[in-house]
């Protein structure tokens, strides 16, 4: 049985989605072994309990330094001994304390097409610059802020939306889609991590291309 672990720091829809997943077999063989977050609040955290999912809360305000941080959320990840930690709404800079620690195990979903938008108010930007596509990003972590090499992207056509929360609805049902797959994949070793780039098996390699999702 693979072992997955969630980092989250808000409502935690993604790590819900993951948690289904792993339940009806998309992905398979795999459990969800604990849910990790940096703000005590969180609504996550109460959900991933009302599941039965292992959860531990390391507060980031505990800590002078962002690296005194990250080694602490080191040392609670290598107690679990994941063998993918899944970035599921994190919203904190992990420094290379973090990401050298667990270089090609981690994994982080952005909602835009990379290189577009990284970091924070993506769907804001999307509407602002009138684009016509929007979607979102699955990529390996390193050190560089929504940098690392990409893995897969799903988009929708913008169309006449001009209001956030209608255009971040749709995003999610792609997030909610397309993340369990890719976890699968990575966990059934069809893609992998280089530094030089994702490797995709043949069974993968419409990964490479962005998948056009119509609703």
């Amino acid at each position: 049985m693979k072992t997955i672990v969630a980092l989250i720091s808000g409502s935690g829809t993604n790590m819900l989605a993951i948690h289904e997943a792993t339940l009806k077999g998309v992905i398979a063989n795999a459990a969800l072994s604990c849910v990790m977050c940096n703000i005590p609040e969180a609504p996550g955290i109460d959900k991933a309990k009302s599941l039965g999912i292992p959860t531990k809360v390391i507060n980031h305000k505990d800590f002078v330094t962002r690296e005194e941080f990250d080694q602490a959320l080191v040392n609670k990840v290598n107690n679990v001994n994941p063998d993918i930690i899944v970035l599921a709404g994190f919203m904190r800079i992990l420094s290379p304390v973090f990401t050298s620690a667990f270089e090609g195990r981690i994994i982080n979903i952005h909602p835009s097409l990379l290189p577009k938008y990284p970091g924070l108010k993506t769907h804001e930007q999307v509407i602002k610059n009138k684009d016509s596509h929007h979607g979102i990003s699955i990529h390996f972590v390193n050190e560089e802020l929504d940098g690392g090499p990409l893995i897969a992207q799903g988009f929708i056509k913008v169309g006449d939306i001009q209001n956030k929360a209608t255009l971040q609805e749709r995003i999610q049902k792609i997030e909610h889609d397309l993340y369990p797959k890719i976890i699968h994949a990575i966990l059934a070793k069809e893609i992998s991590y280089s530094s030089l780039g994702t490797i995709y098996s043949p069974s993968c390699q419409i990964y490479k291309n962005r998948i056009y999702y119509d609703f």
